[in-house]
């Protein structure tokens, strides 16, 4: 029983390296595979996210945990979790903090920007319908946010306030 609770300083410093690696390589995977994967799940989205969430925690309990190394990949995923909330406060547009993307302007669609955004014409009519739109001429501006989600102006709205658009690619400011 005393086994399972304690560790020795080699074995809770792998679990540290473990469980920045895996949790940088999480980043990594989800900057690659786009913002858009980690808006709403599908069922098959959410089985693969309980099955990653059971690989990331073994590797970073290294396969064996005790209630000490546990603890330690606890206190290692809230550190670098308030680390990471620091650097994207303070760095737009870095790897971990992508910018928003505009995906539609007064009703055009973008397609350069939704192919570069990974976002398919059935997920943004989707969140259109969702939003009670009927016309894509309904639409001012429609904005993959840093989240994943899609946010859509209305046109009745009028001339979005410059304010509105501050972090948005400068290209797309003028919407």
């Amino acid at each position: 029983m005393t086994e399972q609770l304690g560790t020795d300083p080699v074995t809770a410093l792998q679990v540290v390296i473990a469980t920045v690696g895996m949790v940088l390589t999480l980043l990594v995977l989800v900057r690659i595979v786009g913002q858009r994967s980690l808006a709403a799940m599908s069922a098959a989205d959410l089985a693969c996210v309980v099955a990653l969430g059971a690989v990331v925690g073994r590797t970073m309990l290294l396969a064996v945990p005790t209630l000490v190394t546990g603890v330690i990949a606890l206190v290692v995923l809230f550190g670098l979790r308030w680390i990471l909330s620091r650097v994207q406060g303070t760095r737009p547009g870095a790897l971990l903090s992508p910018r928003p993307v505009v995906l539609m302007v007064d009703g055009r669609v973008l397609e350069a920007a939704m192919r570069r955004a990974r976002v398919t014409d059935d997920d943004l009519r989707q969140r259109l319908r969702l939003a009670g739109f009927t016309a894509r001429t309904q639409v001012r501006l429609a904005v993959l946010e840093r989240t994943g989600q899609i946010s859509v102006v209305t046109a009745a709205a009028g001339e979005c306030e410059p304010w509105m658009h501050e972090d948005l690619p400068r290209s797309d400011a003028s919407a």
